[in-house]
C-alpha cells in the first residue's frame, strides 16, 4: 500500500523522525517497508515558465518550437513534442544544468537541427503526478522564474507490505494508529470513525431489499441531491496523486479519499440511472455485467451483485457498473457504504480475475463499526465540495456484525512466554496504546478494527511487537534431538536426489494441485484404482488447481512440454514429492512419497566421434536397477498391460511391486511436440526404500 507521509502527518506528528528511522520502526514491528520514494519538485534549475509563442518545427511534424519566458529577461527557445498546451500557459521549465528524477540531465542541444535550450516538463518527469501524456499546466499567479519547488509541497511515499491478518493497516489512519502505539505519542484526531451523529432509519422494501444477508450482513445508502460534479480542489487531488491515484471528479475522488483515509470502500451511484430501489442479491443464472473497467463478466449464482429493479449495477464489494457511475451530468447521488463477508468477495474476485482497491480490503476484512462513519464523512465532503442537500436519514438494512469478544491476558503466563520482566502496568500501557480497553480481572476489550486478536497468545505477540523483539533475550540457542525415522527417511530421500543429479537428471519442484484435465497424465496409475481415488478440492481457487495430485507425473510432463517448446532436445527430469489419494468409501486422505522420472531425447553430449545416443526404455530400466538394486533383493521387471502406456512394466524389488515404468503413447508425445519416444517411471518410495536410524 502506498502511504503518504504528509497524509500521515494529518493524524500524528512525525516531524522529528527521519525517513530511515520511520522505516525501521515499522519494519521491526512487522510492517515491511518495500520502498521509499521522495516526491515533489525540489529540483534545482526548474522554474515557472510562460509559453509566449509556438510554431511548427521545420523538420518534424510532431514537434513545435516554443519561445518561453523563464523570468531571465529574454525568451528561451525550447523544442517540445507535447500538444496539450496553448500560448500563455505556464509550465515547469527545466533549465540547462537541471538534473531530473532518474538522473536525467538537461543540456543545451539540437532537436532535428533546431536549437533547444531546456525542456518543458510533464508531471511524471518531476514526480508530481503519474500523468506523462502532456505538459503539466500550472494554474498559478506566481511570476515567471519562480522555483517550481515553491509551488508544490514535497512528500515521502512509503510502499508498505501489509500482511493479510492486518487489514486495519490498509489506510492512513490505520498506519497512524500503529505508529502512535509504537512511538508512544498521541493521535491528532479520533482513532477511528465509529461515532456518527446521522439518524439511522430501517429501509423500506422498495428502498433497499437485502436478499443475500450471508454475503452482505449490513448495507447503508444515503441520497444527496443537487450536486455539481466537477474537478476536485487542489488539496484533494494532491492527496490522491501523492499515492499514485488519478483524480477523476469530486464525487469519485471523495470516495477514494475515504477509502485510503479510513479503509472503508464506498460507491456512488447516479440516481437518474437507477430503476427504483436497491436490491442486494446473488446473480441470476447466466447474468452478465459490464464493469467500470469496460469488460463484460459472466456471473455465477454465488456472486453478489448490487442491483436496481431491472439490472445489476455493481459487483458487490468489487467494482461498479459502467452504466450507473457518476459523470459530469450527474445531479443526484446515492452513496453506498456496506460490509461484505470477506470469503464471498474473495471467491468472486479470484474467479473473475477482477481486483480493485475495494475488493482488496473487503476480502481481508474491514472494520464494520466504521461503515456508518464513512458514509457520514463522505457526505460532509460531498456537501462541502459539490454542494447539494443530503437526506436527513441514513437508510440501513441488516445489522452490523458484532465486535470481537474480550480476550483474557494472564500476566504471569505472558511473562514466561516473553522471557522478560514486564510489569502488569507496562503490558497494560502497550495494549491501551493499541486501542484495547481493560475490563478488569485480566479481560481486555478488543477494538472493532482488530478482529485478528482472538487469543491470549495474540495479546502477548502484540506486547512483544511494541516492546521490541530485539529486546527479548534468547534463552536457548539449541537442544539435542534424538534421531527419528523421519530424519532417516529425509536423509535417504536426499541421498537418492543427489544420486539422480549426479547422473545428469534435473530436480524439479511442481505444485501439488493439478487440474481435472491433468489427471489423464497419471500414466502409470500407481496410486489410482477402486481403493485409491483422486482427491478433489471442495472450493478450488481456479480451474487449473482443482485436485490434489495423485502422481508427480502430470507436473513433470508439464515441465517437459515447456522445455520442448523452448527447443530442448534432452529431457532428463525427476521429482520426489508428496502425492495424495483416498479410499472411495472413506473421507480420509492418504499421503505418500513418490519418485517420478521423465526421459527422452539425447542421452549423451554431441562429440566428434559419433552421433549422440537416444534414450530408450533400457536406460530407464537400468536407472531403476542402479538406484534400488545392490542390496539383498534384486530389482526385476514384469511385463504389464497399461492402457495409457505403449510398453509398460512393473518394477519389483524382490517380490514386492515398488513402481511402474513405460513408454508414453505416441499420440500424447505428439501433443507435446516431442520428437522422439518419451519414457516415464513412477516409484513408491515407502516400498522402495527402508531407511534405518543408523543410515
Amino acid at each position: 500500500m502506498n502511504t503518504s507521509l504528509n497524509w500521515l502527518q494529518d493524524h500524528i506528528d512525525l516531524s522529528d523522525y527521519s525517513t530511515d528511522a520511520l522505516s525501521d520502526l515499522l519494519t521491526f514491528a512487522g510492517i515491511e517497508v518495500e520502498g521509499i520514494q521522495e516526491r515533489g519538485a525540489g529540483v534545482d534549475h526548474v522554474v515557472v515558465g510562460q509559453i509566449k509563442s509556438s510554431d511548427s518545427h521545420p523538420g518534424a511534424d510532431r514537434l513545435s518550437v516554443c519561445q518561453v519566458d523563464d523570468g531571465s529577461g529574454s525568451l528561451r527557445q525550447i523544442v517540445c513534442g507535447a500538444k496539450n498546451y496553448k500560448v500563455n500557459d505556464k509550465v515547469p521549465v527545466a533549465l540547462p544544468g537541471a538534473v531530473l528524477p532518474g538522473d536525467f540531465k538537461i543540456k543545451e542541444g539540437k532537436l532535428r537541427g533546431v536549437v533547444s535550450n531546456g525542456m518543458m516538463c510533464s508531471g511524471r518527469e518531476l514526480q508530481l503526478t503519474d500523468d506523462h501524456e502532456g505538459l503539466l499546466i500550472l494554474k498559478t499567479d506566481e511570476a515567471t522564474g519562480t522555483p517550481i519547488g515553491e509551488l508544490f509541497e514535497s512528500d515521502t511515499l512509503l510502499e508498505l507490505e501489509i500482511t493479510p491478518n492486518r487489514p486495519d493497516c490498509l489506510s492512513h489512519l490505520g498506519i497512524a494508529r500503529e505508529l502512535a502505539a509504537l512511538a508512544k505519542r498521541p493521535l491528532k484526531g479520533v482513532p477511528h470513525y465509529g461515532a456518527s451523529s446521522v439518524t439511522q432509519q430501517p429501509a423500506k422494501t422498495e428502498e433497499i431489499t437485502l436478499e443475500a444477508s450471508e454475503s452482505c450482513p449490513f448495507y447503508t445508502a444515503r441520497r444527496i441531491t443537487g450536486v455539481k460534479v466537477g474537478p476536485s480542489p487542489d488539496w484533494l487531488k494532491g492527496k490522491l496523486e501523492a499515492i499514485g491515484l488519478r483524480p477523476i471528479n469530486n464525487i469519485v475522488d471523495i470516495t477514494n479519499y475515504v477509502l485510503f483515509e479510513m479503509g472503508q470502500p464506498l460507491h456512488a451511484f447516479d440516481v437518474a440511472k437507477l430503476d427504483g430501489g436497491i436490491c442486494v442479491r446473488l446473480a441470476n443464472d447466466g447474468e452478465t455485467f459490464q464493469a467500470l473497467d469496460g469488460n463484460e463478466y459472466a456471473l455465477q449464482t454465488d456472486d453478489l451483485v448490487i442491483a436496481d429493479q431491472s439490472k445489476a449495477v455493481a459487483i458487490g464489494g468489487v467494482m461498479g457498473g459502467e452504466d450507473s457511475g457518476v459523470t459530469e451530468g450527474t445531479t443526484d447521488v446515492l452513496l453506498e457504504s456496506a460490509y461484505f463477508t470477506p470469503s464471498h468477495i474473495r471467491r468472486t474476485s479470484r474467479r473473475l480475475d477482477l481486483s480493485s482497491d475495494s475488493s482488496y480490503r473487503f476480502e481481508r476484512g474491514i472494520d464494520p463499526a466504521q461503515t456508518i462513519g464513512a458514509s457520514e464523512l463522505a457526505s460532509k465532503l460531498i456537501l462541502e465540495l459539490a454542494g447539494g442537500k443530503a437526506e436527513d436519514v441514513l437508510l440501513v438494512a441488516g445489522e452490523v456484525p458484532a465486535s470481537p469478544s474480550p480476550v483474557m491476558l494472564d500476566h504471569g503466563r505472558a511473562q514466561r512466554l516473553l522471557g522478560v520482566d514486564l510489569s502488569e502496568d507496562e503490558m497494560g500501557e502497550i495494549l491501551t496504546g493499541l486501542g484495547l480497553e481493560s475490563q478488569g480481572a485480566g479481560a481486555w476489550k478488543v477494538p472493532s478494527f482488530r478482529g485478528d486478536l482472538e487469543r491470549h497468545v495474540d495479546l502477548v505477540e502484540e506486547i512483544a511487537r511494541v516492546y521490541g523483539i530485539d529486546k527479548i533475550p534468547a534463552r536457548e540457542v539449541a537442544f539435542f534431538a534424538e534421531p527419528s525415522k523421519e530424519d532417516a527417511r529425509y536423509d535417504a530421500h536426499h541421498q537418492l536426489r543427489q544420486r539422480l543429479v549426479d547422473l545428469g537428471y534435473d530436480d524439479c519442484l511442481t505444485i501439488k494441485l493439478i487440474s481435472d484435465a491433468q489427471l489423464a497424465d497419471d500414466l502409470c496409475a500407481l496410486r489410482l484404482g477402486k481403493q485409491n481415488q483422486a482427491v478433489p478440492l471442495k472450493k478450488p481457487l481456479s480451474q487449473d488447481h482443482t485436485t490434489l495430485r495423485p502422481s508427480v507425473l502430470p507436473g513433470l510432463l508439464d515441465v517437459a512440454e515447456r522445455n520442448i517448446c523452448q527447443g530442448a532436445t534432452s529431457l532428463k527430469f525427476f521429482e520426489i514429492g508428496t502425492v495424495f489419494s483416498k479410499h472411495e468409501k472413506s473421507p480420509k486422505v492418504l499421503e505418500s512419497q513418490q519418485l517420478g522420472i521423465v526421459l527422452s531425447g539425447d542421452m549423451t553430449n554431441a562429440s566428434w566421434h559419433g552421433e549422440t545416443a537416444q534414450a530408450d526404455i533400457c536406460d530407464l530400466i537400468g536407472l531403476c536397477e542402479a538406484l534400488f538394486g545392490g542390496g539383498k533383493q534384486a530389482v526385476t521387471m514384469r511385463r504389464l498391460e497399461q492402457e495409457s502406456l505403449l510398453v509398460a512394466a512393473e518394477v519389483l524389488l524382490g517380490k514386492s511391486v515398488i513402481g511402474r515404468l513405460g513408454q508414453v503413447d505416441p499420440a500424447r508425445a505428439r501433443e507435446m511436440d516431442c520428437q522422439g519416444p518419451l519414457y516415464v517411471a513412477e516409484i513408491d518410495l515407502a516400498k522402495a526404500i527402508k531407511p534405518s536410524l543408523s543410515a
